[in-house]
């Protein structure tokens, strides 16, 4: 009787969580690359849920066809030599299930690791995103905007993020936009993502780094181009310049709000030289342009100064 009520009470306790519960943001895709990531898992949901009904209703029918029953006491069962068709079976499925989930696992990531498809022909939008303990800085250098904490995206617009950390190792993510990927302090590393709709999405750091972890996060709003425009006509007229005592200030290990600056820290502040794209022409031809920048910065500030 007491195991009758305990498993009402956790049955009643599951259905009441679960009701509560929001959708999944990982199955709630507002990109190319989250949709994607979203559709393998519910492949692979799919297929696992078919393969555990298929063996629980095998385990059945075994237990009930080939139970215990009461036979005389000389009684012995007779020899069964192995069948191969039951045996190829057995070894040939499973293997079969590991070479499909391989295939699409591997195409999968090829997919989610370059521009967007559909959006190959269209100029990206480059973000630096910058953590430190506990925040996150956007540097936007063809817009010269910084923000802190949240970002402004256009949609229907590739978005290439140049992610590396002042702090710990971390991990950009924004669920229903794509995948993590690692910010690390000693190279750079890019993610590709785009947004189809408008609308504000949340992100954050997943890799656990400390203290100040669980606010480790930032929001994403997602306007069309023409709005996307406006915003940035209205921090270059509004916003402060960002410098390089204030930014010292930033990075201090700590919690901000939403801030917004003119200007990037990447003029006093650069990002690591070193990349990582997954090709090694790549990483050479951007480290080579990322130099070039700097220079010519260089140049033009040494220029100012006379």
């Amino acid at each position: 009787m007491k195991l009758k009520g305990s498993l009402l009470v956790l049955i009643f306790t599951v259905i009441t969580v679960l009701t509560g519960c929001e959708p999944l943001m990982v199955l709630d895709p507002k990109g190319p690359q989250a949709q994607t990531q979203a559709d393998v898992i519910l492949l692979s949901i799919g297929l696992m849920s078919f393969i555990v009904i298929v063996v629980f209703a095998m385990l059945a029918y075994m237990l009930i066809k080939y139970r215990a029953s009461k036979q005389k006491e000389d009684y012995e069962p007779p020899h069964i030599e192995g069948n191969p068709i039951v045996e190829g079976i057995v070894v040939g499925i499973p293997i079969l299930i590991v070479v499909f989930l391989s295939i699409v696992s591997v195409r999968s990531n090829y997919l989610v690791e370059a521009t967007p498809e559909g959006y190959e022909d269209k100029e990206p939008l480059t973000i630096y995103a910058t953590s430190s303990n506990w925040k996150w800085h956007f540097s936007y250098p063809e817009e010269n905007i910084e923000t802190v904490n949240y970002l402004y995206i256009p949609t229907d617009r590739a978005l290439e993020f140049k992610l590396y950390s002042q702090g710990t190792i971390t991990s950009f993510w924004i669920p229903q936009l794509g995948g993590q990927k690692y910010a690390m302090s000693d190279m750079v590393t890019t993610l590709h993502l785009a947004a189809d709709a408008p609308g504000e999405y949340m992100g954050r750091n997943a890799n656990f780094n400390g203290e100040g972890f669980a606010e480790n996060t930032f929001n994403v709003n997602a306007v069309p181009q023409d709005e996307f425009d406006e915003w940035v006509d209205e921090v270059q007229e509004t916003a402060d310049p960002i410098t390089e005592e204030k930014y010292d200030e930033l990075v201090e290990p700590g919690h901000l709000g939403q801030l917004t600056f003119t200007g990037t820290h990447l003029e006093f502040s650069p990002a690591p030289e070193g990349h990582h794209h997954g090709s090694s022409s790549e990483d050479s031809e951007d480290s080579e342009s990322h130099g070039e920048e700097h220079s010519e910065t260089d140049e033009h500030s040494e220029h100012s100064g006379h």
